[in-house]
């Protein structure tokens, strides 16, 4: 069965909606707040993921820096790039994709850790922002378009 098919000819709107939607996300996820850290009631910052990029590459955690810029911006964008060259010209996945989709929520997950860290460490308090939520639903929409995919070439 085939994306034209009866049972997915709805198909045809949702999974470029979807990639549409998980680009946006991305972009945002990307450049908007991850979390706010709050010190003494006095002191507070709100980095996006970027920032974060280069506050590590700024202080010398050049490793660290890399490992979150490959897997936060590169592999996120390598896949959303991918599931759209896939769909919209009608081509087999490449095999690599397969297993990008294995990392696609380690982000979210680092970040969830990040601030529940802080707030059990007592340092500080942490609260999620909307680049967290944003980046969260590029990854979930990324899966639902690849699932998409492999549904429509079954």
């Amino acid at each position: 069965m085939g994306l034209t098919s009866p049972i997915f000819g709805s198909m045809r709107y949702l999974l470029p909606l979807t990639l549409f939607a998980a680009s946006i996300s991305l972009a945002l996820g990307v450049t908007m707040p991850l979390v706010r850290m709050e010190r003494l009631y006095f002191f507070s910052e709100e980095p996006s993921l970027i920032e974060i990029v280069r506050g590590l590459w700024n202080q010398g955690e050049i490793g660290l820096s890399i490992l979150v810029t490959l897997f936060s911006l590169v592999f996120p964008v390598l896949k959303l790039g991918s599931l759209h060259v896939v769909a919209f010209n009608q081509t087999e996945p490449p095999r690599w994709l397969k297993a990008l989709t294995n990392w696609s929520m380690l982000d979210v997950l680092l970040v969830a850790l990040v601030i529940f860290a802080a707030k059990t460490s007592g340092l500080a308090a942490a609260f999620s922002q909307a680049g967290l939520w944003m980046f969260a639903a590029s990854a979930a929409l990324t899966a639902l378009a690849a699932a998409l995919l492999r549904a429509g070439k079954a």
